[in-house]
């Protein structure tokens, strides 16, 4: 089964080509995107089963060559992270509101999974670094006490990493905070 994703983010973007076409060659992955990203940094994120993927982000390591900034395999993805990184989460009913701010993409893909699978949320949005500092954001919403539940679990999971800059749960948010956050 192809539910397993590795990423890796690298300061520099002629290396993250290089270490995208290692990945790729390495074992039978597919790469769901790689692209430039804020400040100059650069990330892949590549799918396929678990074996495929681990091996194909260990040679991507190798051929990052010092420039890996982060990286995370997950290899049983939440199929909820794909449409809140495109953008096509169909959020209907609206509740406590919860952020999850990190200094990696890869860290915030790891949280995004880690919230949705411990607790009912629906995930909003997933940004990766595009016109934010090259940090990465989570947005959720859901009961209160499940919000809370998931952001607790996911902060708990960067804060291991270092990265995490920054969180909050909003128990009533306003209407226009959360129709604008998508």
């Amino acid at each position: 089964m192809d539910n397993a994703i590795g990423c890796v983010e690298l300061s520099s973007i002629a290396r993250g080509y290089e270490v995208a076409d290692a990945m790729v060659k390495s074992a039978n992955v597919k790469i769901l995107f790689h692209r430039t990203t804020c400040p100059g940094k650069f990330v892949i994120v590549v799918n396929g089963d678990i074996g495929a993927v681990s091996a194909s982000v260990e040679h991507g390591l190798v051929a990052g060559r010092g420039e890996v900034i982060d990286h995370v395999i997950i290899s049983n993805i939440h199929s909820d992270v794909f449409s809140a990184i495109s953008g096509t989460t169909d959020v209907t009913k609206h509740g406590a509101f919860g952020v999850i701010e990190t200094y990696s993409m890869a860290a915030v893909i790891e949280a995004a999974d880690a919230a949705v699978k411990a607790s009912d949320v629906v995930l909003m949005d997933i940004q990766l670094a595009m016109a934010i500092g090259g940090k990465g954001v989570v947005t959720l919403s859901g009961d209160v006490s499940a919000v809370q539940s998931a952001i607790e679990l996911a902060c708990e999971r960067v804060k291991e990493k270092g990265v995490l800059v920054n969180q909050c749960v909003i128990a009533n948010p306003s209407r226009e905070i959360v129709e604008t956050a998508i």
